[in-house]
């Protein structure tokens, strides 16, 4: 009996020294699992449409190949409205922020035109006597001429008979020198010189050709006639364009032009002359609109001794627009600004906290100044404002429940612009600034419209916009959709598709006319 009391004791304390051993001398298989997660807590990545994706490297979407967004650490519990990011986090997602502060805003404005000839030096070459054109020394448009050159040489029968007449009354000058003065005459009113009359008279002899003079030095335009045509006295032979001095007339839309002055400074270059960059001021501005365009001609006049410049070259502008008005106005970045239909949002970082601590609001915009925007309301000086990557801290912010652009605060409810069908109406009231009348409903609508570059974005845009009603349009030459808000009490998506169709885009339901699609820039003719 002893020893099979020993005997278990023995196993009893060898058993809890086994048992301790195994269960206690390393990590458990909990214990392994539970750190890894710990440590890259600030490092989770996640797809903003597919949050069950959780990586721990950036990347793309398995699912859907758009790109991971950090997953952020939750609200502030003194600020649960806002979003805590990492600095790893922030870093990685690559969000950086701007300080708003105030500024002497100038507007940088892109400006498209042609080169024309200058309507002051175009000169039509015409014939001051009746008869049949002999020869011809001027055969193709294209040709330089040069004052004092022979362009023709003309057979006149009605020249003949009043040389004949000169000839027979000066024998008889003395004794009626009103008939010889009256012969003069008529000769001097076919252009003929004073020299050319005393030839005649000092030979007395019929001259049977005459030539025809170029009257000024330029480039042949246009040939009005062939040889042996028989022509009357104002027949124009040729068109000719000095091009020594040209026009460059750039297109302005509606717009553009409260930015445009007269003698305003203009810096603008051609795609045929690389590397040069040529200066010089706004000579005219268009008082008229040009009813299928929607444009205004803005000239600048431009000398051309060498003939770089040709008619119908195109050329790009850039106009520094100084706002006076908007002196020591608050400026952001344009890349700051989210839009949600006719609101606008930006990402406000908050002051004196370890991580980066982000919360939306929204604000009231001003004029467009290339890459950034006036503030009329909403920020402060000093404050700092997501600059770059305000996507990410938004979709973080929505995989949260947080308050967002797709989820306005204030008790906005969770309808979002950006999200309703074509034709679907939201009341003004859940997006109008405090204080601001708006229409009773706006409607969303998605257009197709043809188009290739970044100039037939800001026509279609211009021409949208141009229609009473419409408050925003935006248009994608990937995916040839133009997204526009409009107010359905003033109009609809057939004025909207009309008017750009006027400028030149054909839409889903009009098409633009050959002379109206023709008259557009190269690179824009996206009909195949």
């Amino acid at each position: 009996m002893k020893k099979q009391i020993i005997l278990l004791t023995v196993t009893l304390i060898s058993g809890i020294l086994l048992g301790w051993i195994f269960f206690h001398s390393g990590p458990t298989e909990t214990d392994t699992l539970i750190h890894p997660i710990v440590k890259t807590q600030g490092h989770i990545w996640t797809c903003a449409m597919h949050p069950q994706i959780r990586m721990t490297e950036p990347g793309k979407c398995p699912i859907c190949a758009m790109e991971l967004i950090p997953l952020g650490q939750g609200g502030d519990t003194i600020d649960p409205g806002s979003i805590r990011m990492t600095k790893e986090s922030a870093q990685l997602a690559n969000v950086l922020t701007s300080v708003v502060s105030f500024q002497n805003p100038v507007k940088d404005l892109r400006l498209y035109g042609k080169v024309q000839a200058d309507e002051r030096l175009l000169q039509s070459q015409v014939s001051y006597l009746p008869g049949r054109i002999e020869k011809l020394f001027v055969n193709f448009t294209g040709e330089v001429v040069r004052k004092g050159e022979v362009l023709a040489v003309i057979y006149s029968p009605e020249l003949i008979t009043a040389q004949q007449e000169l000839l027979e009354t000066a024998t008889v000058k003395k004794e009626q020198p009103a008939l010889y003065e009256a012969a003069k005459e008529k000769l001097r009113q076919w252009k003929l010189s004073a020299k050319q009359i005393a030839a005649i008279e000092s030979s007395a002899k019929i001259k049977q050709d005459f030539e025809i003079y170029a009257n000024t030095t330029g480039i042949v335009t246009a040939r009005r006639v062939s040889s042996n045509d028989f022509i009357s006295a104002g027949t124009v032979l040729f068109e000719v364009a000095d091009l020594s001095r040209v026009w460059v007339l750039f297109d302005a839309y509606e717009s553009d032009l409260p930015y445009l002055t007269k003698n305003q400074k203009i810096t603008f270059s051609f795609q045929a002359v690389p590397g040069t960059v040529y200066s010089g001021s706004i000579a005219f501005i268009d008082p008229v609109m040009d009813p299928i365009t929607r444009v205004a001609k803005v000239r600048v006049e431009v000398s051309n001794p060498a003939g770089k410049l040709k008619p119908e070259m195109f050329a790009t502008g850039i106009v520094q627009a100084s706002l006076n008005e908007a002196r020591n106005k608050l400026v952001i970045p344009r890349s700051a600004v989210l839009w949600t239909g006719k609101r606008s949002v930006v990402y406000v970082k908050q002051p004196r906290t370890g991580d980066p601590l982000f919360r939306i609001r929204e604000i009231e915009l001003g004029s467009l100044l290339g890459n950034s925007y006036l503030v009329e309301n909403g920020l402060k000086e000093g404050e700092e404002v997501v600059s770059e990557g305000a996507f990410s801290v938004d979709a973080s912010a929505q995989l949260e429940g947080k308050p967002s652009m797709m989820n306005p605060p204030s008790g906005r409810g969770n309808t979002s612009e950006a999200g309703l069908n074509s034709g679907d109406s939201i009341s003004a009231s859940n997006n109008a600034p405090t204080g601001k009348a708006m229409p009773s409903t706006m409607q969303k609508a998605s257009i197709r419209v043809e188009g290739n570059c970044d100039q037939c974005k800001e026509r279609i845009e211009a021409a949208a916009k141009s229609v009473p009603g419409v408050n925003f349009a935006n248009w994608e030459a990937k995916s040839s959709q133009l997204e526009v808000w409009f107010e359905e009490e003033k109009t609809n998506t057939d004025a909207i598709q009309r008017a750009i169709a006027n400028v030149g885009h054909d839409t889903g339901k009009y098409k633009a006319s050959k002379a109206v699609y023709k008259s557009l820039p190269a690179c824009c003719l996206y009909r195949k």
